[in-house]
């Protein structure tokens, strides 16, 4: 136990401590907490075997995955927050198209590309392990975004439309991948699944939308009975705890696998509680504070759970660079037709594109998931290599395009974040 909270506290002063010298590079907070946790990771200074210097191997980090599933549970609990109806009047239509487009031509170009490969080298990668990495293409990590809109306190439409776009992202991409990987354990074993191909994703949607609404409803209902700050805000944090908990139940009905998306369940809880307390935006902007650390303990153990080993497979890197061109190039373009077809305006189709590029633990998530195909040892191991380039310099091309639409100030002698409270 002492080992493991001197790790703790290792990683999170590593990361603090790295996050000085990415300031002075103008990078953001996010950059150095991944690279902190690479530096602390059994692949660096974890390697030397110094109990409490870092992490030994990547089963201790695994060990360390409820502090990275509650993180994740309180970022997508903060993004559910940003669907308040007003908003959604304004441009929730066109953040669903655009979400819902950008998504399906991502994962649909990346098929194309990789099952091209597979022609040219059928060796090399087969074809449900093509389809499979197209439906993994499709999602975006929402922790990276968040953490670079919260740390430069960008606001604007393209900021706006940027958090619903994520948050409709991720259930697209939940679909996406449960019907690929249907269709791709299918080809590999001879038998299609309609269950598993067509009914169960829709039933974890489903339930995950119900049980996040009755979730912020019921959260709403006893914050009622406590008057004061600390009380309410430390109802809304077991709340948010109990939802993380009750996400990761599993069950069966009728011989329907049936489960959660964390992500979906603590989202819907964030929305639904969001539009009917009065005090939301008050409890959420105490929330945000509480749960700052545990946000950095979330990048740091991520970038400790990088697999390095993945970059000593020559095929790895090779299709995962075709992966990276061609998922990029999927985002890029399929953002920037659909704001064309939303009629956004120009600094907005520009750059959403490329603030959709970080990919983490839903992508990871999946790609456990694709480890059971015949061949899916190399997809999770693409999606790998591939989440270790996007997580480096995915919030660095974020805060870039938030940048060129004039949604946060450049850094001066003050920081960024003075000069966007002023802005406000």
């Amino acid at each position: 136990m002492e080992t493991y909270l001197i790790c703790l506290a290792v990683a999170m002063i590593g990361g603090l401590m790295l996050s000085r010298v990415t300031k002075l590079m103008h990078l953001p907070a996010v950059t150095a907490y991944l690279v902190a946790g690479l530096l602390l990771g059994p692949f660096c200074l974890g390697a030397l075997k110094v109990p409490g210097l870092g992490f030994n191997s990547l089963e201790q980090v695994e060990t360390l995955s409820i502090v990275t599933q509650t993180a994740l549970g309180f970022i997508a609990f903060t993004i559910g927050n940003e669907f308040r109806l007003h908003q959604l009047k304004a441009m929730g239509s066109s953040a669903i198209a655009i979400g819902i487009f950008q998504a399906v031509f991502t994962t649909l170009l990346v098929d194309l590309v990789v099952i091209g490969l597979h022609l040219c080298f059928p060796e090399m990668i087969s074809i449900p392990c093509a389809i499979t990495l197209g439906a993994i293409a499709s999602a975006t990590a929402p922790a990276a975004t968040l953490m670079v809109v919260r740390q430069y306190k960008a606001d604007g439409p393209l900021t706006r439309l940027l958090m619903l776009v994520v948050a409709i992202d991720d259930a697209v991409g939940l679909l996406l991948f449960s019907v690929s990987f249907g269709i791709a354990t299918a080809l590999a074993n001879g038998q299609v699944s309609v269950m598993g191909v067509v009914v169960e994703p829709i039933v974890e949607i489903l339930l995950s939308l119900a049980l996040g609404a009755g979730m912020g409803w019921l959260l709403n209902w006893v914050e009622q009975f406590f008057h004061s700050r600390s009380k309410r805000m430390t109802i809304s944090v077991a709340f948010v705890l109990l939802t993380v908990g009750l996400s990761m139940l599993k069950f069966q009905v009728a011989g329907i696998h049936c489960g959660f998306s964390l992500l979906l369940v603590c989202m819907m809880t964030g929305t639904v509680f969001c539009n009917i307390c009065d005090t939301s935006e008050e409890l959420m902007g105490r929330i945000d504070g509480w749960t700052m650390p545990l946000n950095i303990l979330f990048f740091v153990i991520s970038g400790a759970e990088l697999d390095l080993q993945v970059l000593a497979n020559p095929v790895t890197i090779l299709v995962g660079v075709v992966y990276i061109i061609a998922r990029s190039a999927g985002k890029y373009y399929g953002a920037d037709i659909s704001c064309h077809m939303t009629k956004q305006s120009k600094p907005i189709s520009d750059n959403l594109g490329i603030t959709l590029l970080p990919q983490a633990g839903v992508a990871l998530g999946m790609a456990l998931t694709a480890a059971t195909l015949p061949d899916g040892v190399l997809a999770r191991n693409v999606v790998l290599f591939a989440v270790l380039v996007y997580e480096l310099v995915g919030p660095a091309l974020t805060k870039r395009s938030l940048l060129a639409a004039g949604e946060i100030k450049p850094e001066g002698r003050r920081s960024a974040r003075t000069l966007n409270e002023k802005k406000a």
